[in-house]
């Protein structure tokens, strides 16, 4: 019979058994633990219920986190159109303003407002002008 130390003599050495038998204790006392984890199914939920946990919060900080940039983005996006369509808008008040077509209307106004006769005028030869239409269409039907 020949035992680890590879001596083939009948008695294995003591120190040798000794060495074995404690490395067999334990290999079965880690074997013994990793059973008793397996078997204590109230622990083992409770250690899912906690990675469950911790993957929702991480899902839920990159979520928001997500949401924080695209807000972000979408904010400097506003930022960036509303100040092309103030430069816009100054450079096409400013044509109005060198063409003179400003002052033209307001003069317009004024004088409407000064003498409003030929505006009354103008309505009612627009309202002839349709009624004339009218009865021409009539009696072509």
């Amino acid at each position: 019979m020949s035992n680890k130390n590879g001596s083939t003599s009948g008695k294995p050495d003591v120190e040798a058994l000794r060495t074995e038998i404690e490395q067999t204790r334990a290999e079965l006392g880690e074997t013994v633990q990793a059973l008793a984890a397996k078997a204590d199914v109230k622990a083992r939920a409770k250690e899912q219920v906690e990675n469950t946990k911790q993957k929702v919060k991480t899902q839920a900080s990159e979520a928001g986190q997500k949401a924080r940039d695209a807000a972000l983005v979408a904010s400097d996006k506003v930022r960036t159109a509303a100040s092309q369509a103030r430069g816009t808008a100054v450079q096409a008040t400013d044509k109005v303003k060198e063409s003179g077509a400003l002052d033209k209307a307001q003069e317009a106004g004024h004088q409407v407002r000064r003498n409003p006769v030929p505006l009354t005028v103008v309505l009612a030869g627009v309202a002839a002008v349709v009624g004339v239409i009218l009865i021409v269409r009539g009696r072509r039907r």
